[in-house]
């Protein structure tokens, strides 16, 4: 999964006046994939009710709170990169919080090397952050808050707590889903989001409608295995794609995403929704991981090669138009040179429109770390002959979708060229188009002129 928070700056700090701590105020530095990202929002709207407000600085905030992301190591090195800044920064009466998935598994360990930390939060509690915020300020103890839900029986009924009153913006991610059942060798999730737990149908029917309500046009729906989506559930087994149909009832609602799908869970019935159901946007994100069947069987991911061959030509029989995007990890213990070119040639097969590549990790606590490990420099070798062959196919598929009319939800003035607007189609592709600002909250045709590796540019179509 994608879409992290620019790694804040500090280099001039320790060298400059201390800035003033404005009391009250809090602001939160994330890393990781889009559940992070609303998590942040959701720990956000519990300090605001609490009557604390968003500071415009990490650097003049009363409370600074890192939510942490474990999937890779670089992310875990940059958090606590960045706690090593914090302690340059005059102490005060700052509170520093760390919450997320590096919280959840490493919180003895921040704890020994950033003492400074008033508290560590898991995954499941972050509804609880302005009481110990609270707590931080009346008394200094280290806190934490770290067990994670138990699915006891047949009925799951043990989902985390969400604050709904939202405001108003043209996109939001809603989650769907908590935590995951599949144990991939590689994967820290279920240790650090525990076992997976779907909501309610309703309630994720009125936090839609709500958000629709003030102004949404574009919801995503989250889930660590979104389309596995149902099980468990009080109200009996729920399809994802009635979700999906349920949902496109809701009147204003435009369009929606979902990520990420499991290639195994990926059923008929899903890939008829998506032909089916206008609402639903003609993109899947499907992580392949790995592109040989040996390698995928040491992933435990629970799938061969052929199997996921068939389900992006039905995709593709299903909409012609569609795009598909992936993830890939190259290096992983025991890939050969044969086995990673079994990848490659998966790769220049398939064609994805786009694909989010790293060089395995090892994440301690996963049964790959015991493995057999593939030398740094040949991961760092595979992993760029990888993106240089992706980054021309996706610039070849960019390149064949100019001349056609797309339809764009308009987000907004493009940010580095103002005179020009910007939006995705319903491929996600980020489309910019001569326009103006009233344009935006609306979705409009344009003819792509131009395409470049990160999408495409054109003129408003009448």
């Amino acid at each position: 999964m994608s879409g992290t928070t620019p790694l804040l700056r500090f280099n001039s700090l320790s060298d400059a006046a201390p800035p003033k701590v404005v009391p009250g105020t809090y602001f939160i530095q994330t890393w990781g994939c889009q559940m992070n990202e609303e998590d942040s929002e959701q720990i956000g709207l519990y300090l605001q009710n609490a009557g604390f407000s968003l500071s415009p600085s990490l650097a003049e905030a009363h409370i600074v709170l890192l939510n942490t992301c474990s999937v890779r190591k670089k992310p875990e090195d940059k958090a606590f990169s960045m706690l090593g800044e914090l302690a340059l920064l005059p102490r005060g009466e700052r509170i520093v919080g760390i919450c997320g998935c590096m919280a959840q598994i490493r919180a003895q360990e921040i704890h020994r090397r950033a003492p400074q930390v008033d508290f560590v939060v898991g995954t499941a509690h972050i509804s609880e952050i302005p009481l110990l915020v609270n707590e931080a300020l009346e008394r200094r103890r280290f806190e934490t808050r770290l067990d994670l839900p138990e699915r006891k029986g047949a009925v799951v009924t043990d989902l985390p707590q969400r604050h709904v009153g939202r405001s108003a913006k043209l996109k939001a991610f809603v989650p769907i889903q908590y935590g995951c059942d599949r144990f991939c060798t590689f994967c820290i999730v279920p240790s650090t989001r525990g076992r997976e737990r779907s909501r309610a149908t309703v309630d994720i029917i009125d936090e839609v409608r709500s958000l629709v309500d003030a102004g949404t046009r574009e919801v995503t729906l989250l889930g660590q295995t979104v389309n596995s989506y149902g099980k468990n559930m009080a109200e009996g087994r729920v399809a994802f794609s009635d979700l999906l149909w349920k949902l496109s009832e809701i009147d204003g609602l435009e369009r929606l995403r979902f990520t990420s799908p499991y290639p195994s869970d990926f059923k008929k019935d899903l890939i008829e929704t998506i032909r089916d159901c206008p609402k639903v946007m003609e993109h899947v994100h499907l992580p392949l991981q790995s592109g040989d069947d040996e390698v995928l069987r040491a992933m435990k991911r629970q799938y061969s090669m052929a199997q996921f061959d068939e389900i992006v030509l039905q995709l593709r029989q299903a909409c012609p138009q569609i795009a598909i995007t992936t993830d890939i990890i190259v290096g992983f213990p025991g890939e050969t040179d044969e086995l990673f070119e079994n990848t490659m040639s998966a790769m220049r097969r398939l064609r994805f429109d786009g694909a989010f590549m790293f060089a395995y990790s090892e994440r301690p606590g996963t049964r790959a770390t015991d493995m057999e490990q593939v030398p740094f420099q040949v991961k760092k070798d595979r992993l760029n002959a990888l993106i240089s062959m992706q980054t021309a196919i996706t610039c070849e598929v960019n390149a064949s979708m100019v001349g056609g009319v797309y339809e764009v939800l308009v987000e907004g003035p493009s940010p580095k060229r103002k005179t020009l607007m910007q939006g995705y189609t319903r491929e996600f592709k980020m489309m910019h188009f001569s326009g103006t600002p009233d344009l935006a909250g609306k979705l409009v045709k344009v003819k792509a002129a131009a395409s470049h590796l990160w999408g495409l540019s054109g003129e408003l179509s009448l």
